[in-house]
């Protein structure tokens, strides 16, 4: 079973700028997508930046021009780089990867990492 563990979460000014990264337990090279979601309270989960394996990228409006999303296949990681965040940022971001195997689709989150944007 494929496992993500996320880290860099954590409280940032308004305009400031955070990384997370997630560390996947197995080699990514042949996972299609990897992607970043986020939950604000009493909002929905959304997803707000992807990767493909051919590294192929795509953004939520939200976030797009302030957040920067990338894998390293050889560390096994993806990260998202975020910058001139705003209060509205603030959120649980959580790492995704989805990958074929045969027929099947599969896909796995990670537990998540608060992000907290506020003077």
């Amino acid at each position: 079973q494929v496992q993500l563990v996320e880290s860099g979460g954590g409280l940032v000014q308004p305009g400031g700028s955070l990384r997370l990264s997630c560390a996947v337990s197995r080699s990514i090279f042949s996972i299609n997508i990897l992607g970043w979601y986020r939950q604000a309270p009493q909002k929905q989960r959304e997803l707000i930046a992807a990767i493909s394996n051919g590294g192929s990228t795509n953004y939520a409006d939200s976030v797009k021009g302030r957040f920067t999303i990338s894998r390293d296949n050889a560390k096994n990681t993806v990260s998202l780089q975020m910058n001139s965040m705003k209060p509205e940022d603030t959120a649980v971001y959580s790492c995704y990867a989805e990958w074929v195997d045969g027929l099947t689709t599969n896909n796995v989150w990670g537990q998540g990492t608060q992000v907290t944007v506020s003077s």
